[in-house]
């Protein structure tokens, strides 16, 4: 089924959520939280930026945060009509080779973004290195990419929020922000991801808010398992985070910055921190970290099986994916105020 035949069915199954499959027509709630792509990264991955803008306008949401594809000046245009904000999606300098990344910023200015979102693993930490070796160079590699990435940003005045993607852990992500003063380098605070690394999932918002971006609002879900416990992205209202704080905390500190939905429909990930070769990159964490995650996945775990959907077949997926996206929209609206 394409792309533009989902929207139609889409729009009829799921008529109370007031999706529309007409582009022309304006949706019957307009939202004051963005979608980001990674939304859509398990079925759909959208492609084109102007057909991914026009989707999130039929659910009424505030903007989008997308990587850019296709006629930047329509795609600004198009998304002034509408009111709605870009942020950009941009890979950070490989080393002192700051090509790529300026080109980048220079369609971000074209296209009309307030930010753009980076990180500098697109992988998980416990994954990809294997000896602390490697992580050191890739330390070393990534606070290069930083160092040449700043002075750009404050050329071209775009904020980038650089993402705690699994790869550094709270107090690492605090002193890479503290070690730049500039008011266009700061965090793209994802609501979930540190817990996998065995941060406390309140004390990350609270330590990167005052140097928030943007940011990818959602919820999240563990359960245990032999080697450690599993991680879902949940529906707004069925996780342990305590969303109302947390977005609070935020406005605290920077009232402007942006909420940008991250729903990832996909099986639960894996953290195997009861596993030797999960510590390897972690020499300056101790038990103290292990023991206070794993009573917290006990005095949270789910109280439902966490959401899996590799078994389900492509149009069904699509549906659920979707529908995971609506649901949120709906939900933060309700109870955030978003």
């Amino acid at each position: 089924m394409t792309r533009r035949a989902f929207l139609h069915t889409t729009a009829a199954t799921l008529a109370t959520q007031t999706l529309m499959a007409d582009q022309t027509t304006e949706p019957a709630v307009q939202y004051k939280m963005g979608i980001a792509a990674t939304s859509y990264m398990g079925v759909w991955r959208p492609k084109d930026t102007y057909e991914f803008l026009e989707h999130c306008h039929t659910l009424g949401a505030a903007g989008i945060q997308s990587a850019f594809h296709g006629d930047l000046a329509k795609i600004r245009a198009r998304a002034e009509q509408l009111g709605m904000y870009i942020e950009g999606m941009v890979p950070m300098p490989k080393g002192n080779d700051t090509g790529a990344f300026e080109e980048a910023l220079k369609n971000a200015k074209d296209v009309g973004a307030v930010a753009v979102r980076s990180d500098c693993l697109g992988t998980r930490r416990y994954e990809t290195f294997h000896s602390l070796e490697d992580w050191k160079e890739h330390v070393a590699e990534s606070k290069q990419s930083i160092a040449a990435a700043v002075p750009l940003l404050e050329r071209y005045k775009i904020p980038l929020g650089l993402e705690n993607h699994k790869d550094w852990t709270l107090d690492e992500a605090v002193a890479l922000f503290e070690a730049h003063s500039s008011e266009y380098f700061g965090s793209c605070v994802d609501f979930g991801n540190n817990i996998a690394l065995l941060d406390q999932p309140m004390e990350v918002i609270k330590k990167l808010a005052p140097f928030a971006v943007c940011t990818h609002l959602k919820n999240m879900a563990v359960e245990p398992y032999q080697d450690g416990f599993l991680l879902s992205e949940v529906l707004l209202g069925d996780g342990y985070l305590d969303l109302n704080q947390a977005v609070a905390t935020i406005r605290q500190h920077r009232p402007k910055v942006r909420f940008s939905l991250e729903m990832i429909t996909r099986d639960p990930l894996e953290v195997p921190c009861l596993n030797d070769d999960y510590w390897i990159t972690f020499p300056d964490r101790n038990g103290l970290y292990l023991a206070r995650t794993l009573r917290f996945v006990n005095e949270h775990h789910s109280s439902q099986p966490l959401p899996r959907v590799s078994h389900l077949k492509h149009e069904e997926a699509m549906r659920v994916e979707e529908q995971n996206v609506v649901t949120c929209l709906r939900w933060a609206h309700q109870n955030l105020g978003l």
